[in-house]
């Protein structure tokens, strides 16, 4: 697929609506819409990496309360014509058809490939790639499995939310702002399942979310590894011109 002149890709992530509270987590939804509709005029296509919110479950016929702002404004673009692709994160891994069914944006639950210009770019979230983090890969497991998942629904969902949102809070103090630092070239597990990847395939760009800080780290002579950052402390996103990457940050 070939990006028109004067068009452009966007990519941005971690957004994590919903935390730490209503009222903050407002703040920033009022800025990503703004954000949304500031890029309409050149939009090509735009990708969500994941974690939109910091906590996501469809019931069957319940979907959670608030972020009416931010699904209008997606609903919006995508009826305008600008495709939307939506990665969910470890935070909204939970998706059940609603993205695709009333917003017509397709929801991907692994890393994808797209081709773009000639360039090839592997994205997904990042969470539970490269080596390490055993502990996460195997909770990880556990929430992906469909009978979990099911047992799940069965929960009202004032009780569900108010489990999810707990731990999802406990998760935070756990972690700290260790996602916001650089750990090093031999120690970053990204750049590392990167380097595996390309022992075996070639890819221009590796773009993900979950780190949660914004990085453009040269893998090779031409590969390179895109971390977007995030919409809480850095409001950080990337574009594809048709011709190369960049990071920006967005200041309103």
């Amino acid at each position: 697929m070939q990006v028109p002149p004067s068009k452009k890709i966007y990519f941005l992530s971690d957004f994590h609506l919903g935390a730490p509270n209503h009222e903050k987590s407002l703040v920033r939804e009022k800025k990503i819409v703004g954000f949304l509709e500031s890029i309409r005029h050149d939009a090509f296509e735009i990708f969500i990496i994941g974690d939109l919110f910091d906590f996501w479950y469809e019931y069957k016929t319940v979907v959670p309360k608030g972020y009416t702002r931010i699904l209008g404004k997606l609903a919006e673009i995508s009826d305008s014509g600008i495709p939307i692709h939506f990665f969910v994160g470890n935070h909204d891994m939970w998706m059940n058809g609603y993205f695709e069914q009333e917003l017509n944006i397709p929801v991907y639950h692994h890393p994808k490939t797209f081709q773009f210009n000639n360039k090839s770019f592997f994205i997904g979230h990042g969470d539970g790639l490269g080596p390490g983090d055993k502990g996460y890969k195997f909770i990880k497991k556990i929430f992906r499995n469909p009978l979990c998942h099911w047992l799940f629904g069965q929960l009202h969902p004032t009780f569900g939310m108010g489990l999810a949102n707990y731990l999802s809070m406990k998760s935070r103090e756990k972690t700290g702002t260790s996602d916001e630092h650089f750990l090093g070239e031999d120690k970053e597990w990204l750049i590392l399942f990167c380097r595996d990847t390309l022992r075996n395939e070639h890819f221009d760009y590796f773009i993900f979310g979950h780190r949660h800080f914004p990085l453009d780290y040269k893998l090779n002579e031409i590969s390179r590894y895109i971390n977007l950052g995030d919409w809480i402390r850095t409001f950080t996103y990337a574009t594809f011109d048709g011709t190369d990457m960049q990071l920006h940050q967005w200041e309103q």
